[in-house]
């Protein structure tokens, strides 16, 4: 990490080029009349390509941008640059194909140019394109500096929770100061305006529809899009399929049960090798997960930044290497690192989660250099895309009054990982209230059909979420099951990954209740029956 750590886990600051402008053309401007503002303007732009810049950026890999409106009920208040990437089309270009790696906050153009390679197939058909989301990387990136730093620290400890009057008045202030960092995106941040941006995008690249694969919270965009522009849908791909009903409260006890299971699961392979930082005993590896937390949480370790780390710090990082298991010998090091000799540096390797894929930026070799990207800017995004996609978040009455259940409720779903979930819900509280447009509206799309995979085993969007999700959307989801582990498909699973390809290269999709074997080596896909 290069700049001084907040109490939550450590961000990482991201390398890329592109736009990171916001631009206000006037303020106090009145609303454009009439229903349906004049958006012509931004709809009449192409990219303009040229070679990213910026350490480890591949020669390869074009950087552009496209101008959107800040608001766009009043399209003439302001605008902002959202950042794009691409790998150009080696054979018969058909288009692009646009890719979002979830988050929700998680910056496309790093880990385009660093994982790059999983997605060359579909160049022979598409460019592919990432982009920084609205209020994310280099496209007006929110940051709450170091306002969440005392809510969070009151959510870290007994003392905290037993005054809820207190960390109410502390959540504001946390939200007044995410606001006054941030600047005049944050109102206008949110999956909503996101998906008019892909809109805008979709028509500057110079398609007629829509060709998009998304992952994990980025299927929660693909659907909204679908919703919005349903005769603008082309081939869309979700992976790793977002729920679109529940409510952040409910999320959240979701993850956390999720993510204790992946940690038992790790914990069931660690305490074979002898390595293992908690022993060889599986029943008091859990207890020692759960001692090291609190401890940390009591007697936070300095960091060599100026900071400190604690035991939500940890379990922030636990949770983004459990995404995948072809991190877990990582963790296992940096837990005995951290267990044997008080070395933090391993842990702090791996971000804060959420639920986006891992994110590459986090090797064992280090972190990419930043330019310009606010150290909390994956953190603050995820809080306030969350935020302002979410409704029915509680307000104060029940904070108060349910605060020691809303705890407990949560620690009964994981005594590792409650508290974290529970601190994403509260640090809402003082900011807006959210739209109630992706609960209400995005449902019974009438659109090209669209390919939805979720996976067994995984720790942050459950299986059921797809089910929900593809009954939800209707006849134009198709639903592909994958029997593995681990978060999403498309990374981990070769069935998926070569289904994901032919739909979105030929239009090839399998029969809605196909499988994927658990096995990620095997190409071949299962057909099961469905009711």
């Amino acid at each position: 990490m290069l700049v001084k750590l907040s109490t939550r886990p450590a961000v990482r600051r991201c390398a890329g080029t592109g736009a990171l402008a916001l631009t206000l053309l006037g303020a106090g401007l009145p609303a454009a009349a009439g229903p349906h503002p004049d958006l012509s303007r931004f709809y009449r732009q192409t990219v303009t390509w040229a070679t990213c810049t910026g350490p480890d950026m591949p020669k390869d890999l074009q950087c552009g941008k496209v101008t959107v409106p800040l608001d766009y009920a009043r399209p003439h208040a302001g605008t902002l640059d959202v950042a794009l990437a691409r790998y150009q089309a080696t054979g018969k270009k058909r288009g692009s194909v646009l890719l979002n790696f979830g988050g929700p906050g998680a910056a496309g153009i790093p880990e385009l140019a660093l994982d790059g390679k999983k997605f060359m197939d579909l160049t022979n058909g598409y460019d592919v394109v990432g982009f920084d989301p609205r209020g994310v990387g280099r496209s007006s990136p929110v940051s709450c500096g170091e306002g969440s730093d005392e809510a969070a620290g009151a959510m870290d400890d007994e003392a905290g929770l037993a005054h809820p009057q207190a960390l109410l008045a502390t959540l504001r202030k946390a939200a007044d100061t995410c606001a006054r960092n941030s600047g005049p995106v944050l109102p206008h941040i949110g999956t909503v305006n996101a998906s008019r941006d892909l809109d805008v995008i979709r028509q500057a690249l110079g398609d007629k529809k829509l060709n998009y694969l998304g992952f994990s919270y980025g299927t929660r965009l693909g659907a909204v899009y679908a919703a919005q522009f349903p005769h603008k849908v082309g081939r869309i791909a979700l992976d790793g399929v977002d729920t679109l009903t529940e409510p952040l409260s409910e999320q959240g006890v979701a993850g956390a049960e999720g993510q204790q299971t992946a940690l038992d699961d790790f914990l069931d392979w660690c305490t074979t090798d002898v390595a293992c930082p908690f022993g060889q005993d599986r029943r008091q590896a859990g207890d020692q997960v759960v001692g090291l937390v609190r401890s940390l949480d009591a007697n936070p370790l300095p960091t060599e930044f100026g900071g400190s780390f604690s035991g939500q710090d940890l379990v922030g990082a636990i949770g983004q290497a459990l995404y995948s298991k072809q991190l877990w010998p990582s963790l296992e090091r940096a837990l005995a690192s951290l267990v044997q000799d008080g070395d933090d540096r391993g842990v702090l390797n791996f971000a804060t989660g959420g639920s986006g894929l891992p994110l590459a930026g986090h090797r064992d070799g280090g972190l990419v250099d930043p330019q310009n990207v606010p150290a909390d800017n994956l953190e603050a995004a995820l809080m306030a895309i969350n935020c302002a996609d979410d409704p029915d978040r509680p307000g104060a009455a029940r904070i108060t009054k349910d605060l020691k259940s809303l705890l407990a409720e949560y620690e009964q779903a994981s005594p590792v990982f409650g508290r974290y979930r529970l601190s994403e819900l509260l640090l809402c509280y003082g900011r807006p209230k959210g739209t109630d447009f992706i609960r209400h509206r995005v449902k019974d799309v009438h659109s090209a059909r669209m390919l939805l995979v979720g996976t067994r085993g995984d720790p942050a969007t459950p299986y059921r979420w797809t089910v929900e999700t593809a009954a939800r959307l209707g006849p134009s989801a198709v639903v592909l099951d994958n029997k593995g582990d681990g978060h999403t498909g498309y990374a981990s699973s070769r069935c998926v990954h070569q289904k994901i390809d032919d739909f979105l290269l030929y239009g090839s999709l399998p029969p809605s209740g196909s499988s994927c074997p658990a096995d990620g080596n095997d190409w071949s896909a299962t057909t099961t029956t469905t009711g």
